[in-house]
Order: structure tokens, then C-alpha cells, then sequence
């Protein structure tokens, strides 16, 4: 577990407590509070650190929530804002947040000053405890149009909350605990695809983690940003010196349209010539980089049935399988320079934010989801927290070669859309033809939401690492907020 006790305290008594405080107002208004407490093994000045750190507002945020950061200042002290564009339905609303009593160490508080509520505060608490510190979330809140708004929409509100401080707990606890776990000094750590499902998710846990963050970006760079063309093959060599670890995620999105000749080439070129591109300039380098993490696919063993797949398994034989191969060999010149090179095979990765599971949501939360084809394919997954954590496991660790990146406990299409249906309280049972989706999807079907993939990571758990989420309901409940 990544944090020891959780409680949630909603009760008039507290509200009618908190009705005296500065800025409180009367309880008949509508006032909301929600409070939620967790002790850590981490001291107040680490969980205070992580808190100031670059990135911590993206990690805290929980990916069903929209919210863009317009603005913030670098440094979190009393008058400090932040302004960000969150939505109420598909609306954008601006919300601008003012922090005032800092106390290094002990806790803040975030007060909407501009925005969609008639009264927020927000306190973050951290106090010190025998081995550890308690870390206390409290929100008061009025919703919009006083008593009314209350009575309309607290209930919603209020479970709505408590979803994201329940999140914003387990996520503090266990990147403290990878990081402590980790024990590394600082790294500086140039990433590919920065913008994507995986790379939004873990930059900011690595600039929480105290790491210093350089992304590889096509457009001209700013601040923090190092220009790559791969599509005209060059890339600033020189300004890769001193970085000590390379994580690689761009590529196309592999199911984002129909497998024409066209595409199968664009998939191509986006991964293999990228991939070469980058291991050369870093071969090249005087100071080269610790590891290069070049992130690569359960698709390169192809559709096996019900065979179970270790990180040695031969490759298959169908295009995915090629790709994978070819784009897990372009990264040869790094390791021939020396550098050790990683292959996370990643499976489907759970996040509503994007990718597999995000398609998946209309249609279940409509009622009308179930299994795809005969629903017996195997299905190999982890949620985006251990997408994360094993990308910084590659980095911390003497990992090298080609691993499974993916749960322990795959399961069926028909077990996968069983569990989703009950983790949001629907019906799954109307499946979908397999003939209908080759005939909406062609190749691409067979190759991806009817392959059967049953991968197991036999060598991350014989090197240690230990899994935030290992069965699919929990991982599903935790990334959904359910």
C-alpha cells in the first residue's frame, strides 16, 4: 500500500467549526467541507519538497479532470498565483488561486480569488508524526448560487471531491515511496514524446522527484527544450552533453487510423528512423548518458493465443511484430557506444487521460459496452502509475535488454470488460462482432482490440520492483476514481 490509513471526516460538527475561521461563511450557505488525512513514512520536509517542485500540480491532478495551466510563479510563497483553465462540463472557466499561509515545511493554503465557486480554500497540511508525517487535505467550498447550489449539486460535488483527494494521496505516497526507494542523486534526463499519455505522466514525477527535465521537442525550443527534426534526420548534439539518462516514447499513436500502406509507413518512420537518430547523436556524445530507455511494444509477439509470453520469447510474425523488432534494434549505436539500453515492452496502459482505456469510456458509460470478437484474447496492461514507475525503475536500476512492462495478472477482453463494467457501475454484455470491427478497422483490428497477448513480467520481478497496481479492478478504481 503507499499510504498507511486514509480517512475522510465530513460531519456538521466540523463544518460548523470551520464556519469561524477567517473567510468561512455561515453553514446555511451551502458550505462544503471535505477534509481527508493520510500518514506517510516520510518526514514533513520531504513531503513540503515534493510539494514545491516543478510538476506537482500535473501529478496531483487526476487525469478525468481537465485542467490547463495558463500561468504560475516559480516559487510557492504567500501572494503567489496560479491561473489555470479547468472546465464544468464542456464549459472553460478561468480559475485563478492565490497561496498565502507558507510555512516552509508545514503547509500552505490555496484561495480562489477568481472562478467558479462563490468560496474555496484549500489547506494543505503537514504535520509531523513518531516515523512519518500526517498529510491533511481540507477543501471549504461554496458552490455556485449560495444554499441552492448547495442543495442542487452537493452531493455531486462532495463525492466528486473525495475521488480526487483520495487520488491525490495515493499518488503523493507512492511516488515518495519510488523516490526514497530509488534513493538517486539528481539526474538530468532528456525526454522523447514528453507531450504524450506516458511522457505528461512522468515528467512532473520526475521534477517532483528532484530531477532536472529536458524534453525533445520538433517546434523551435523554449526554456527547458532541445530542437529534434527526426524527419529531416538532425538533432543539437551538443546540447545533449551532460544529460545523464534518455527516456524515448515519441512515436504515432498505433491505433489511430486504418493500416493503409500509407499509415504502416508513417508508423514506421515515426519509431525506427527517430529511434537510430537519437542512439547516434548519443553515441557521439564526449559525456554519454548512463541509459537510454527506448521504449518499445507487447505487439512484437504478435497474437499468441493463450501462450503465456516472457521477456524472451521469440517475436512474431505479423506487421506489429516487424515494427517492433526493427525499432527495438534501432537503438544498436547507443549500446554498441556503451550506453545501456532498455526496452520496456509496454501493453495497453490505463489511463482515462488517453490511449485504450479512453476509447473504451463512451461506450461503457452509456451502457452499451462488452467484449470485442469472441472476448477470449488475452489482454497485457498496467496502469499509467506503473508506466511511470517502471520507466524510473529502468533508470535507477542496471535494467538493460527488452522486459515486459505490464501487470502480472493479464486478463481476457471478456474478464477486462466484465471488471470495467462493474468498476463504473454499468452493463457490459453487448459485444462486438469480431467481422465488424475488420470491417470498420481492416488490419489494424486483428493487430490490436482482437490480438491476444498474454505477456508476463518475469524479469522486472525478478529484479525487484515492486508494483503499485498488480490486478486490474484496483488499478481501474484508482485511475477512474471509482
Amino acid at each position: 500500500m503507499p499510504v498507511s490509513r486514509m480517512r475522510v471526516i465530513m460531519s456538521e460538527s466540523r463544518r460548523a467549526a470551520h464556519a469561524a475561521r477567517p473567510g468561512g461563511v455561515p453553514a446555511s450557505s451551502g458550505r462544503i467541507v471535505v477534509e481527508r488525512s493520510t500518514r506517510l513514512p516520510h518526514t514533513p520536509d520531504q513531503v513540503w519538497s515534493w510539494h514545491v517542485r516543478p510538476g506537482a500540480f500535473e501529478r496531483l491532478t487526476p487525469p478525468w479532470e481537465r485542467a490547463r495551466i495558463i500561468e504560475r510563479q516559480a516559487s510557492l510563497e504567500n501572494g503567489s498565483r496560479l491561473v489555470l483553465e479547468v472546465h464544468i462540463g464542456p464549459i472553460p472557466v478561468r480559475w485563478v488561486a492565490v497561496h498565502r499561509d507558507v510555512t516552509p515545511g508545514r503547509g500552505f493554503v490555496d484561495e480562489q480569488v477568481e472562478g467558479p465557486f462563490a468560496h474555496w480554500v484549500h489547506e494543505h497540511l503537514f504535520s509531523p508524526e513518531r516515523d512519518g508525517c500526517m498529510v491533511t487535505d481540507r477543501i471549504t467550498c461554496t458552490p455556485p448560487l449560495g444554499a441552492l447550489g448547495g442543495f442542487l449539486g452537493g452531493p455531486f460535488l462532495r463525492a466528486r471531491l473525495e475521488r480526487t483527494l483520495r487520488y491525490r494521496h495515493a499518488v503523493l505516497g507512492a511516488d515518495l515511496d519510488l523516490h526514497a526507494r530509488a534513493a538517486l542523486v539528481p539526474l538530468h534526463v532528456a525526454v522523447t514524446g514528453a507531450s504524450g499519455l506516458v511522457g505528461s505522466a512522468l515528467v512532473p514525477f520526475l521534477t517532483t522527484g528532484g530531477h532536472r527535465v529536458t524534453r525533445l521537442v520538433r517546434r523551435s525550443p523554449g526554456a527547458g527544450e532541445v530542437q529534434w527534426q527526426p524527419d529531416a534526420g538532425t538533432i543539437d548534439v551538443a546540447a545533449l552533453e551532460g544529460i545523464d539518462a534518455v527516456v524515448h516514447l515519441a512515436g504515432e499513436n498505433i491505433a489511430g487510423a486504418r493500416w493503409t500502406p500509407e499509415r504502416k509507413r508513417a508508423l514506421r518512420e515515426s519509431r525506427v528512423g527517430p529511434t537510430a537518430l537519437l542512439a547516434s547523436a548519443l553515441a557521439r556524445l564526449a559525456r554519454k548518458p548512463r541509459v537510454l530507455v527506448s521504449v518499445s511494444a507487447t505487439g512484437f509477439y504478435g497474437s499468441r493465443g493463450s501462450e503465456v509470453l516472457l521477456d524472451e520469447s521469440g517475436p512474431g510474425t505479423d506487421f506489429l511484430a516487424g515494427l517492433a523488432r526493427e525499432w527495438e534494434d534501432a537503438a544498436a549505436p547507443a549500446e554498441a557506444a556503451g550506453i545501456r539500453v532498455a526496452h520496456p515492452r509496454f501493453g495497453i496502459v490505463l489511463s482515462p487521460a488517453g490511449g485504450a482505456l479512453a476509447k473504451m469510456l463512451p461506450p461503457f458509460l452509456a451502457g452499451a459496452g462488452g467484449p470485442m470478437g469472441g472476448g477470449e484474447q488475452w489482454m497485457s496492461w498496467s496502469s499509467i502509475d506503473d508506466a511511470v514507475g517502471m520507466l524510473h525503475f529502468a533508470i535507477a536500476s542496471q535494467a538493460s535488454g527488452a522486459f515486459n512492462a505490464v501487470a502480472p495478472a493479464p486478463v481476457t477482453n471478456a474478464q477486462f470488460a466484465r471488471i470495467l463494467g462493474r468498476v463504473l457501475q454499468r452493463p457490459a454484455m453487448i459485444p462486438v462482432p469480431g467481422a465488424a470491427l475488420r470491417l470498420l478497422f481492416g488490419e489494424m483490428a486483428d493487430g490490436t482490440v482482437l490480438a491476444s497477448t498474454r505477456a508476463l513480467p518475469r524479469r522486472l520481478e525478478r529484479w525487484g520492483y515492486r508494483f503499485v497496481h498488480t490486478d486490474l479492478e484496483p488499478a481501474l478504481r484508482h485511475v477512474l476514481g471509482r
